[in-house]
Parts: structure tokens; C-alpha cells; sequence
């Protein structure tokens, strides 16, 4: 082998070591950078673009696809401490002639965070209106889908705003009593009576606490390495203040049973999916939705815990398909009748 050879050899070497180096790095040194530049490259190849749009002087921050058409545009709402993104499993298996818009919730993410802002379920609700005819969403009837404490938000939008949508998917929402307590519940009544709301099992601080949130929220046990956990943990600390005071206000008696209060004016056809192992909200919340709410659809998923969206995203997306072409079907027929 020649000299010249030799060197391009060790050039080439070279060039591919330093973006190999610079990747192990980051996930040893950097894994909350990581998982940014995770979320970003998702959102290009899945076609999500990110907008901002303002309501005076608040800012919603949001990520969207495809243009109105005649099929509904779909609006998703995520949950507790979640952000847009976490709906890109989703999206994943949507066609993308869809019309869909993910919004960061208030306080979180891109959108306005503010210690006078109404973080109730009502007021989130509110917000959410505010961000509908901020981009003109509400011009033509919408889906609407909500997860956990967006599914609270959803279905009290449903019902306060019910000329905004067509139609409704709740996805193991919160707001709901139940006849069975889950585990997240009996820890919370033991947290109340010991006086302890230091440690709320849905706001980590430590890697061991973010997997025992994981394990709390999915049935299936993902294996996630330690320093992933660390960087899940590291992008959720500088926040844990704010979720502190958004979960009290939740669970708050002004907020605890929204969903419970408003369901009967829910008049949109709805859908309901519950993960049948859910550990955070029991799945008997779906029964008490399918005898208030007329027009009510309940898948129960097998196999399945409270991060629906992320256990089973093929299966809900294929649900929320089936369930907007059978809407589609029933109100084809009327016109031909």
C-alpha cells in the first residue's frame, strides 16, 4: 500500500470518527441535547412544521401538517408535562393529506408560561379557544383529541365550545371519579395523609424516579438506558416547580371531576380509548363516559397502560381513521336519505 493510500485511509478514518465521537459525547456528556436534536429530526421527517401564534400579548407554540380539506382537521391536545411533540408516534401513521395541529398545552413547552395565568381545566380550556380562532381552526368544524389531563381539557372544550368541533377523541382522560383506585390514586391518598407532596410520581427529579414513572405509566416495560434517563430527567428539572403547581391545581376540587361535570353536554360523537392496564386513571373511567355521552364509542386496548399514545400509536391512530370514516359514512347516508 502506497503513502497516498495510507492517507486516505486515516483521513477517511478520521472524518468518520469525529461525528461518531461527537454522538457518544453527547449522550455521555449532553443527553438532554440529545433528545432535542431527537425530537427536531422526528418532526422534519415526518413533515411538522413549528409555528407560533399570538392572542394579545400570549404565545401559543404549535407544530402542524397537511392544509384543510374535506375531511375535519384534527387538533391534539397531550398531556400533563408532555409537549407537541409527544404525538409524533401518532402522526407517524396518519395520512399526510391530513389536516393536523399539535399545540403545546398552557405553560408548557413554546407556549406563554405566567404565575397569573388560570391553569384550572376550565382555563386551560379557554386558552385552548383562544389558540382556535387565534389560527381560525374553528372556521369549519374540528376534530378535537385529548390525552389524560388533555383529555380533561377536551372534553370540557366539547362541551363549552361544542359548535367548534365535530367530533371527540378521549384518550384515558382525567377529570372522572372512579369506583377502583388506581395506583397512581393510592399513592396520592398516601402522599395527602402523610402531608407529603414533595415527591409527586409524575414529577421526577432523579433517574430512578423517571423509571419508576415510566414503569407507573406503561404496561410494556421499555428497556431505556441510564443516561437517556438522565437526559428525560435533566429537560424536566428546570420545570418541576411549575408542574408542581399545575398538578395541585388539577387534582384541586375546581378541577378533579371537570370532565365528570361536563360530559352530559358533550353532544359531538365521541371516542374513547383506555389502555386496560392503566395504573395513573382507572380504565372503569371509560364506562362512565360511555353512559353520559349519547353518541359514545369505547375501545378498551389489551396489554395496554396509561401512555396509550406511545404503547399502541399504529392502534390509536388506526382507531381515530376508523372512527372519522364512520363518521364520515353515517353522514353520507343522511344526505342520501
Amino acid at each position: 500500500m502506497d503513502l497516498d493510500m495510507l492517507n486516505m485511509f486515516v483521513i477517511a478514518g478520521g472524518t468518520l470518527a469525529i461525528p461518531i465521537l461527537a454522538f457518544v459525547a453527547s449522550f455521555l456528556l449532553w443527553p438532554s441535547a440529545l433528545i432535542r436534536i431527537y425530537y427536531w429530526y422526528w418532526r422534519r421527517a415526518l413533515g411538522m412544521q413549528v409555528r407560533y401564534a399570538n392572542y394579545d400579548d400570549y404565545q401559543f407554540c404549535y407544530s402542524y401538517r397537511g392544509r384543510p380539506g374535506y375531511r375535519p382537521s384534527i387538533l391534539m391536545l397531550h398531556g400533563f408535562s408532555a409537549h407537541k411533540d409527544m404525538w409524533l408516534s401518532i402522526v407517524k401513521f396518519l395520512p399526510k393529506n391530513l389536516h393536523l395541529i399539535c399545540v403545546d398545552m398552557p405553560g408548557h413547552e413554546g407556549t406563554t408560561r405566567s404565575d397569573l395565568d388560570d391553569y384550572s381545566i376550565s382555563g386551560q380550556a379557554k386558552r385552548i379557544h383562544q389558540f382556535v380562532e387565534c389560527i381560525k381552526l374553528n372556521k369549519k368544524p374540528f376534530h378535537l383529541v385529548g390525552t389524560s389531563m388533555g383529555g380533561n381539557v377536551a372534553g370540557v372544550y366539547a362541551a363549552q365550545y361544542p359548535e367548534d368541533i365535530c367530533s371527540l377523541t378521549l384518550i384515558c382522560p382525567a377529570g372522572l371519579p372512579s369506583t377502583t383506585d388506581s395506583k397512581f390514586i393510592k399513592q396520592l391518598r398516601e402522599m395527602q395523609e402523610s402531608k407529603r407532596i414533595d415527591r409527586i410520581p409524575l414529577i421526577p427529579s432523579t433517574p430512578e424516579e423517571m423509571a419508576d414513572m415510566l414503569k407507573l405509566c406503561s404496561y410494556v416495560r421499555f428497556k431505556v438506558p441510564q443516561q437517556i434517563l438522565q437526559g428525560l430527567v435533566d429537560v424536566r428539572i428546570p420545570h418541576n416547580e411549575f408542574y408542581r403547581k399545575l398538578f395541585l391545581e388539577i387534582v384541586d376540587e375546581k378541577s378533579r371531576h371537570s370532565l365528570h361535570e361536563n360530559m352530559s353536554k358533550i353532544k359531538a360523537p365521541t371516542q374513547v380509548i383506555w389502555g386496560k392496564q392503566d395504573q395513573v386513571l382507572d380504565v372503569s373511567g371509560a364506562s362512565v363516559l360511555a353512559g353520559a355521552i349519547p353518541d359514545c364509542h369505547v375501545y378498551i386496548l389489551e396489554n395496554c397502560g396509561h401512555s396509550v399514545v406511545v404503547e399502541r400509536p399504529r392502534k390509536t391512530a388506526n382507531l381515530i381513521l376508523e372512527f372519522l370514516a364512520l363518521l364520515h359514512s353515517i353522514d353520507n347516508n343522511k344526505k342520501q336519505a
